[in-house]
């Protein structure tokens, strides 16, 4: 009889879901938010906030405060006091310290995603994967409690031939192959992320 091969043991995956409020009579659980002021970053302040979280958001650029407060705005979230915008920058070591001191939790959905594709991959894969784990060192270092951390299909789905299984776990993006820059940016930020954590 033939056995199946071993499986390695599933990547457990998080879905973000709906954000939902601190339990009541519990003081509202401060959340960092890196990449506050993109796309994905201003649509997880805005539910954050409306369940009745702090936020405490990155931005590159301390200047995009008010580009986020009318984003927040036009989704009809009045931030108040409970959201602040600290500078730290996926390239650099420096603000992420301070960013995550007094956070519980993190999500961390910062990813570059530029409109043209640049002439150097590592424009893309070097802040993508150097941000997750500069993220990731800052939230074990102030000893946050969770941290969510948003992928890509982009990190199982490609550089593969034609296959009948279906993509799980087990799978990634075959960074050997020819690959856009921004998914081998998502497939090794990704794969940095479980070593950082398996170590």
């Amino acid at each position: 009889k033939n056995t199946p091969p071993a499986r390695p043991p599933p990547r457990p995956r998080v879905w973000l879901g709906a954000i939902t409020a601190p339990p009541p009579g519990a003081p509202p659980a401060p959340v960092l938010i890196p990449g506050g002021s993109g796309f994905l970053g201003s649509r997880c302040i805005a539910p954050a906030l409306a369940a009745g979280h702090r936020v405490r958001a990155t931005v590159r650029d301390l200047a995009r405060e008010p580009q986020l407060h009318a984003t927040l705005a036009r989704a009809g979230v009045d931030a108040g006091d409970r959201l602040s915008l600290h500078a730290a920058d996926l390239r650099s070591d420096e603000g992420w310290a301070a960013a995550a001191a007094g956070c519980d939790y993190a999500l961390h959905v910062a990813s570059p995603f530029p409109a043209d594709i640049p002439r150097d991959e590592n424009e893309l894969i070097a802040p993508a994967r150097e941000g997750t784990l500069r993220v990731l060192r800052a939230a074990r270092d102030a000893g946050l409690r969770r941290v969510v951390l948003t992928s890509s299909f982009a990190a199982v789905g490609y550089g593969h031939g034609p296959r009948a299984q279906p993509f799980d776990e087990s799978v990634w993006s075959d960074t050997a192959a020819p690959l856009a820059p921004y998914v081998k940016s998502k497939t090794l930020a990704e794969r940095a992320a479980w070593d950082f954590v398996a170590s």
